[in-house]
């Protein structure tokens, strides 16, 4: 399965960074490189990416495929 990446912003500083996904797990803290807060999910969220990423994880990526594909 091909990498993916996702922009990380800290909703406390702002900084960004590319971050790679895991491709079947989720990622549940993550160390801003900008100010060093700890990043958890938002409640409802799995992981970090879906609360403060440009794509969600991939496992949610997943899960929301069958709904597009009926859509269209």
């Amino acid at each position: 399965m091909e990498e993916q990446r996702s922009i990380l912003t800290c909703p406390l500083c702002g900084h960004r960074s590319v971050e790679t996904m895991p491709v079947d797990a989720c990622v549940w803290v993550h160390e801003c490189r900008g100010c060093g807060a700890t990043l958890k999910p938002k409640q409802g969220d799995c992981c970090v990416f879906c609360s403060y990423g440009s794509v969600p994880c991939p496992p949610v990526q997943a899960r929301m495929a069958p709904m597009c594909c009926q859509a269209t």
